[in-house]
């Protein structure tokens, strides 16, 4: 392919990726995904609306469907589709579609007939497959379902009962189990006649009771002789998980004990799916988006095709918390307004709730972390908010300490004038900055772990909700020292 001017094509690319220094291979894939998207911008022409169409295929056939998929993202929706079209075969498209993000194939469908979506949701297995139809309306859904095989049908009917968030919905039912007394060459025949049917590092043994006892792995099958029964290389598995467990509950396990292929069984214990370590990876980055948007303060589950103000709802919720704890915090100071202190206190409100709303995020982002990567056990707890307390007394007196003299200093040297005592104002926020950062410790260590408690997602904790009531706690105790110390310091 002829590459721009002033851009590198994928093979400079490569070659650079090959000589470039070590600390530098991360940046490869972005610097890939620009000059792919230089190219693919130039052929569709946006300032002429006009594609050249051959030049449109020949980046397609050239480039791996993976690299399109992402790149597609970036692309207006009308180029979306010339991408998906000029793909050189069904299988490119489909590795394309599994690939892309979940407003692009929104695109592509309302631009494809239901047999092509048949034609591409058949090549996929049924757990691809059932994502790729929660893009679509319900109706459309049951259209595309109707042109299926019943087999295939009903697979796929199968894994859309369970929750989104199960290992039910993160399985595919698809796979290779045999009866422990099969011989090696009866479970490889098997294998060669069901191509259709991926093979995992895994395959599963029962017993008589169409129990799962065991697995062989791909490597003890190529080296074992035929006539082999398999319950003699097989291994015992010590771990599976229920057809109704959390997605969270799939990850830790095969994070932790890094299994290539894990059994889901029903509660007689008979297999009916695996997830692959793939399906895993997948799901983390669902978490990673999920957390994300809850510290954010959005669970924006929103295309790019609704409309702005249905954007606008979602966000919403989170920002009226925001808006009643400033409303609060207005109203506390108007109701403060003639007291003698408030004059030269008030300006100092932001520096309060600004350094406690960042001691408060600390500490919950800190816990948040640390449940979530599993490094605290409920007997560890205790140590974890004794040492979180603790560093929040420390921070609060020594930037209580810091910001008191400074304040002091300015006003002792004429600096800040105000025509009041400067030993009083200097003790006044050393005070309230202490009294603020030690009530935001206490809130965000807390929490939490109240959140968890509630089964409510504790990266809430680190979002709007706990920083808009941290914002009001640590103004009104900021006034109640301010007003207090004026009374004994008078």
């Amino acid at each position: 392919m002829e590459p721009l001017k002033n851009s590198k094509n994928k093979k400079d690319l490569e070659i650079e990726r090959q000589t470039t220094a070590p600390e530098s291979l991360d940046f490869f894939t972005t610097r890939m995904d620009d000059a792919l998207e230089e190219q693919i911008a130039s052929a569709l022409h946006h300032d002429t609306k006009e594609v050249i169409l051959d030049k449109v295929a020949k980046i397609a056939r050239f480039n791996d469907p993976v690299d399109l998929a992402h790149i597609a993202t970036r692309l207006p929706h009308q180029g979306r589709i010339v991408i998906y079209d000029n793909l050189p075969d069904l299988d490119a498209k489909v590795i394309f579609m599994i690939n892309t993000s979940n407003s692009t194939r929104t695109t592509i469908f309302r631009q494809i007939s239901d047999v092509e979506i048949k034609e591409l949701l058949e090549k996929m297995p049924p757990d691809e497959a059932v994502w790729m139809l929660d893009d679509m309306s319900d109706r459309r859904m049951k259209r595309v379902l109707e042109l299926f095989d019943p087999k295939k049908a009903k697979q796929i009917q199968e894994l859309q009962k369970h929750d989104r968030e199960s290992a039910g919905r993160l399985m595919t039912n698809e796979f290779f189990s045999f009866h422990l007394d099969t011989t090696v060459g009866e479970v490889s025949n098997a294998i060669r006649d069901n191509p259709g049917i991926e093979l995992t590092r895994r395959i599963f043994v029962f017993n008589n009771n169409q129990e799962i006892i065991g697995y062989v792995s791909a490597r003890s099958l190529i080296v074992s002789p035929p006539y082999m029964p398999i319950r003699q290389i097989m291994r015992p598995l010590h771990h599976m998980v229920r057809v109704d467990a959390s997605r969270d509950e799939v990850v830790d396990i095969v994070e932790r004990y890094k299994i290539s292929a894990l059994p889901v069984v029903d509660e007689n214990g008979r297999m009916v799916g695996v997830i692959t370590y793939e399906d895993v990876v997948e799901a983390l980055e669902d978490i990673a988006d999920k957390t994300i948007a809850n510290i954010g303060g959005t669970r924006e589950d929103v295309t790019e095709h609704d409309p702005l103000f249905l954007r606008m709802i979602w966000r919403a919720p989170w920002l009226l918390v925001t808006l009643c704890a400033g409303l609060i915090t207005s109203s506390a100071m108007i109701h403060f307004e003639r007291a003698p202190w408030f004059q030269y206190m008030s300006f100092f409100v932001p520096l309060i709730a600004g350094m406690s709303g960042n001691v408060g995020l600390q500490c919950s982002t800190t816990l948040v972390r640390s449940m979530a990567l599993g490094e605290l056990s409920y007997k560890s707890r205790r140590g974890a908010i004794g040492r979180e307390i603790s560093i929040g007394l420390l921070t609060g007196t020594a930037f209580g300490v810091l910001s008191g003299l400074v304040v002091f200093m300015l006003y002792h040297i004429g600096f800040q004038p105000a025509n009041q005592d400067d030993f009083r104002i200097g003790i006044t926020v050393a005070c309230g900055l202490f009294t603020a950062c030690v009530s935001a410790t206490l809130l965000g260590t807390f929490s939490p772990f109240i959140f968890d408690k509630y089964n409510i997602d504790p990266a809430v904790a680190s979002g709007p909700i706990v920083t808009a009531f941290n914002d009001v706690l640590s103004s009104q105790m900021f006034f109640l020292v301010a007003s207090t110390l004026y009374i004994f310091l008078s």
